[in-house]
């Protein structure tokens, strides 16, 4: 069991489960301005902590556990007559998202990745990706142009073309957060200002 905020948007046209990132939790900042922005776009928002946020840690716990926790999220969803949803998630979160579709454990509609952490900073010998030809729904990778997390680009790039489904939104000179150095604004904003880009692509899905 873990703690989630719902918010019904009237007359909501999608759905949508949003994770946090392994540094923050459902409340950060720029999920808050995320959340307003798709739910004016018509989007009802589940936001939820993953077990190791729940238990007051710091550092995400075993993938089971994610796994879990984002299989319990489409459990709820379903009980609360939802329909169809959309899983997305600031790093961390889009990625356990993506590894619990792989394995058969969550059936989103499609997979929205805010800033896919294709691999540690620095150490592109390392790749998270094996998992991601096996997914069959759409995938939105929506990515800083300087994110480390993604450097090289090539290598971003190859793996981009062994997925099913998949498109790339780049947001430009932004890192792994979306901030662009000398361009000072708030996590909210940010959050915000990549509802609009989110929700077109929701708008998009044949069952929405």
């Amino acid at each position: 069991m873990v703690s989630g905020l719902w918010s019904l948007a009237p007359h909501a046209r999608a759905t949508v489960a949003l994770a946090h990132g392994a540094g923050a939790g459902m409340t950060h900042p720029f999920l808050e301005g995320l959340a307003a922005g798709l739910g004016d776009a018509g989007a009802s928002v589940l936001r939820f902590v993953f077990p190791y946020v729940e238990a007051g840690r710091r550092m995400p716990g075993p993938a089971a556990h994610a796994v879990a926790t984002w299989a319990g999220v489409q459990t709820w969803l379903v009980r609360a007559g939802a329909g169809p949803f959309v899983a997305a998630g600031k790093s961390y979160g889009g990625r356990m998202a993506s590894v619990a579709t792989a394995e058969g454990a969550l059936s989103p509609l499609a997979l929205v990745y805010l800033g896919y952490p294709l691999h540690p900073p620095g150490r592109p010998e390392k790749p998270r990706a094996e998992h991601l030809p096996a997914i069959t729904v759409p995938q939105l990778f929506v990515e800083g142009e300087n994110d480390p997390f993604i450097d090289p680009r090539v290598q971003f790039d190859e793996v981009v073309s062994t997925c099913h489904d998949a498109r790339v939104h780049w947001v430009p000179d932004a890192n792994h957060s979306f901030e662009v150095k000398g361009k000072r604004r708030p996590a909210d904003d940010i959050g915000a200002g990549l509802a609009p880009v989110v929700a077109e692509f929701v708008r998009g899905l044949k069952a929405v």
